[in-house]
């Protein structure tokens, strides 16, 4: 207890030196408190590793800088229990908006109502609180799915055998999942021999060793869904141990430079994603919180957009990194979602 309590002086303290730099001047004709500048923000996330999440990261910190807001990120652990203490020291912090970056829904509802209870307004990103007050930033999971599985059928048609990645109780993967088990009811030659996966800070090796059990139980698995690109990346590497990376073909959500990578590499069974820009998604959390501490209207739902990137357009436009795909893609640079005049658009 003394060391926990030790551990959350010293956080609390550095919190207080990073709201304690030269605030901005504010932003001329924006509304109030963008006009005097000062306003805090508190990025609490549950995953922060891997490249989605640092991607994330990235575009909501970048946002945050354009509008003049001192943005304090909490690095997410995968760990329910400190999530919520962080969001409890942001609440004792006086900042004036939270973004709850994923989490576990049943350890989040009371704490994030105690933030809106201290006058903070709450956005949450690929969680849902359940409350009306609480904005929900989305990646339109139902269409990541369904673009995927709209690419499984041209390339494989109606009936295989297929591995599944799926762990329950996360609000992205729920919702893909809801598409993924419509899909087998409409698809009754969809055989699902096995479904496994792991969330933590090691998920794609995690995966991986789990993939070589059910692929090896499994020889005649052709296609795995995998709707996460950690998932994915974990398949594809016990594909590779096993030698059979030309019998299986891989499907997933999500996109980084390192998965463009992966994809686009001789001989990868990873043959399409579904992705929004993760920068993009941040950015546009940032902006919702904004447009929620300005006191402006902000929609309950917010969905970006995704497209459907596979491995042989990849290859054919020449993309290898994130940068590449923004700039011959112009959509997945850009959304417009939670626009406002006085908001900085043009960010990457």
């Amino acid at each position: 207890m003394r060391q926990a309590i030790k551990t959350f002086m010293a956080a609390t303290a550095a919190t207080f030196t990073l709201f304690g730099v030269a605030q901005a001047d504010g932003i001329a004709g924006a509304p109030a408190p963008f006009d005097k500048g000062g306003v805090k923000v508190a990025l609490i996330s549950y995953v922060s590793a891997g490249d989605f999440f640092q991607a994330y990261q990235a575009g909501a910190e970048a946002q945050a800088k354009a509008l003049g807001i001192d943005l304090r990120v909490f690095p997410g652990r995968q760990h329910a229990a400190e999530q919520r203490d962080q969001i409890q020291q942001a609440i004792n912090l006086g900042v004036h908006g939270i973004v709850i970056d994923h989490g576990q829904p049943e350890s989040l509802t009371d704490v994030a109502q105690q933030a809106l209870d201290a006058g903070i307004k709450v956005v949450a990103f690929d969680v849902n609180l359940n409350n009306p007050a609480i904005p929900q930033v989305e990646q339109s999971d139902h269409e990541l799915s369904r673009l995927a599985l709209e690419q499984v059928v041209k390339d494989s048609g109606t009936s295989f055998n297929a591995g599944y990645v799926y762990v329950a109780g996360f609000a992205p993967l729920d919702r893909r999942n809801e598409v993924w088990e419509k899909f087998k009811a409409e698809n009754k030659g969809v055989v699902e021999k096995a479904r496994f996966g792991a969330v933590n800070d090691t998920t794609a090796t995690s995966t991986a060793d789990q993939a070589k059990a059910v692929l090896t139980a499994n020889p005649d698995i052709s296609v795995v869904f995998a709707p996460y690109d950690e998932f994915a990346r974990g398949v594809k590497l016990a594909a590779a141990d096993l030698g059979i990376s030309d019998k299986l073909k891989i499907y997933s959500a999500d996109v980084s430079t390192a998965d463009i990578q992966e994809i686009t590499e001789e001989g990868s069974p990873w043959v399409a994603t579904v992705a929004t820009n993760p920068a993009v998604v941040g950015a546009v959390s940032i902006r919702a919180t904004a447009l929620k501490i300005a006191g402006q209207d902000v929609p309950s739902q917010i969905l970006v957009k995704p497209s459907l990137l596979t491995q042989t357009a990849l290859r054919e436009a020449g993309v290898k990194s994130i940068e590449e795909l923004a700039a011959k893609v112009p959509a997945f640079n850009d959304s417009d979602a939670v626009r406002a005049d006085w908001i900085p658009a043009k960010l990457f």
